[in-house]
């Protein structure tokens, strides 16, 4: 039995030459001044850069400078100051990925708000839900969402809307074509009310105008809602301060990144912290340049502008990795993918296959990372140029603490390789939940050390070199015939068959055995290729126990997924419940 103690930081060790161990003292400053920064040192490198493919011309950009990207950021927080915003307000982003989401971000920041970024696709009732507990008293919204706000705003305190068109900020050209045959048809043009606010008009207002509060590194930031693969949305509260260290956290553990030289493949939704804070943030502090991705469904989009503008950075999920290896104008070498040097995979499990296959095409290094909403984001990554490993969501970034205690106590550390619960320290970790202490206490608990630790509900271990490894979480856990078993193993395992090109698994109530679990896979076959459910049961038997091998396949065209493209496996398991339901009704 090694002899290795979470204490001693093995991790350590592994880190990549150059990475620190350590970043304190950490700078004490809001994390809009990584933007007064740039505009001020870097001020014509392109910060954001919006495209339109135009079948007759090719492909144009937009470009907003970093220079003016802090112009109009200045200029939105004069408004709101103006609008009657006062520090700690809390203000709603119904944005995509655009260049008024990080508009929006910054400029509600500098006027001393609290930032609620929403998914723009939510119903209306979630969004009025998100918005009500939020206390939300300004909206910065897409025309596309401006009708769905307008129905709730009256069932939350939202006072002041502003509303934003996406050709705002497309190349001349792609606007006008818009304008003529997009606008009306895709629902962007709406009849403004008169209370409400236009964007470009309050920006031309206040244009030189800056606002005047005393933002401190305590403050807080955002509420970055999660909770959404596992029940009731949870508000978390993350200041400023820790904002800026996760920031520069992720910025010293990629190591080989050049201020104002990178560029960014802005693909994964910004309204999330992964892309607000990994991608938005990260690029920021760099004077990077950020290419906009609305929606990283569309692969082909994501393939265009990763071809055309030569990324060198591309945050990212597994499903979209695996759509790009999976695309037949990919294999046919239609699109140049070799600008792409680093990637980082995170909000679900990174399969071997597609890490290979991607790294493959692109020459690039795809590490598997880890991160919460409750920690900022990321805690755990793999070393971009050491090792590896297997399945691993690597070791702890600079100034994180990471360690395994007993499922049954929550206290008793667990010995190196054995399974419990993963918990974390870090100086990123989230002040609570807003408006629920009962849910704060349960997850930030008080160790014997005498500082708070947020117990994740991953369950985990940890090797001999500091490398963590997740099992799943501690809600998706099956109990197949008295044996526990761990959906992301089995998925890991399917995932390797050659015609399977996603893969969902879930416990679900027996159909025979009143009281027990079954283990069910969803499949999504690759195009072009065929598999049986036979096939699949024997190849998942040569790789786990018998108790492990799900008996139950079921083929379907798409799997739900979360704005971040993360299984939805309750989704999965409801699907099911209705189907028998049904099936008994009819």
């Amino acid at each position: 039995m090694s002899t290795v103690t979470y204490a001693e930081k093995p991790w350590l060790k592994r880190y990549d030459p150059g990475v620190p161990h350590s970043l304190e003292p950490y700078p004490k400053h809001p994390i809009y001044q990584f933007l007064v920064d740039a505009a001020a040192e870097l001020p014509d490198n392109p910060a954001i850069v919006t495209s339109a493919h135009l079948p007759v011309v090719g492909r144009k950009k937009a470009v907003l400078s970093y220079r003016e990207l802090n112009e109009q950021v200045d200029a939105l927080a004069a408004a709101l100051v103006d609008m009657g915003l006062k520090k700690g307000d809390r203000v709603g982003l119904v944005l995509p990925n655009c260049a008024q989401f990080v508009i929006g971000f910054f400029g509600v920041l500098k006027a001393g708000g609290i930032v609620v970024a929403i998914n723009p696709t939510y119903p209306a009732l979630r969004m009025a839900e998100q918005l009500k507990d939020s206390g939300a008293t300004t909206v910065i919204t897409l025309s596309l969402f401006y009708n769905t706000v307008k129905q709730i705003q009256g069932q939350t305190d939202v006072k002041n809307v502003i509303v934003t068109n996406i050709k705002e900020y497309l190349p001349p050209l792609a606007a006008f074509l818009f304008t003529v045959a997009k606008e009306k048809k895709g629902g962007h043009r709406i009849e403004k009310h008169p209370v409400d606010y236009a964007l470009p008009d309050l920006l031309a207002k206040y244009k030189g105008k800056r606002a005047n509060v005393d933002v401190r590194p305590d403050d807080p930031a955002i509420f970055q809602y999660t909770g959404g693969t596992t029940g009731v949305p949870k508000g978390a509260i993350a200041t400023h301060q820790a904002l800026v260290c996760n920031t520069l956290q992720c910025r010293a553990f990629l190591g080989k990144v050049e201020q104002g030289k990178e560029v960014f493949l802005a693909a994964i939704p910004l309204f999330h912290v992964f892309g607000m804070i990994s991608v938005m943030c990260f690029a920021v502090s760099l004077g990077a340049s950020m290419l906009m991705v609305a929606n990283p469904r569309e692969i082909k989009e994501v393939l265009e502008v990763i071809h055309t503008y030569k990324p060198t950075i591309f945050m990212g999920v597994p499903a979209m990795y695996n759509a790009i290896n999976n695309n037949p104008d990919v294999a046919k070498g239609k699109y140049d993918l070799r600008s792409i040097r680093a990637c980082i995979s995170g909000s679900a499990p990174l399969p071997p296959a597609t890490k290979r296959r991607f790294e493959e095409l692109t020459g690039s290094k795809l590490s598997e990372g880890y991160g919460l909403s409750e920690t900022a984001v990321a805690v755990c990554v793999n070393p971009l140029y050491g090792e590896n490993k297997t399945g691993s969501i690597g070791i702890p970034l600079p100034d994180v603490e990471m360690k395994i205690v007993s499922l049954e106590d929550g206290l008793t550390e667990m010995p190196i390789g054995k399974e419990g619960e993963l918990v974390v320290w870090s100086p990123t970790l989230m002040i609570g939940y807003h408006n629920m202490p009962a849910e704060t206490e349960n997850v930030l608990r008080l160790m014997p050390d005498g500082r708070k630790w947020l117990f994740t509900g991953d369950i985990a271990y940890m090797d001999e070199d500091g490398y963590f490894f997740i099992v799943d979480r501690k809600k998706d856990m099956a109990l197949i015939g008295g044996f526990n078993v761990y959906p992301n193993n089995v998925e890991k395992v399917l995932a390797e068959h050659h015609a399977v090109q996603e893969v969902g698994v879930a416990a679900i109530p027996h159909p025979e055995k009143e009281g027990q679990e079954a283990l069910k896979a969803w499949v999504v076959v690759k195009p072009g290729h065929k598999v049986t459910e036979k096939e699949l049961i024997d190849f998942a038997a040569q790789k786990l126990a018998r108790y492990e091998v799900p008996t139950r396949i079921e083929f379907i065209d798409e799997l739900p997924k979360t704005p971040v493209l993360k299984i939805l496996r309750r989704e999965l398991v409801a699907r099911e419940l209705a189907k028998r339901q049904a099936g008994q009704n009819s």
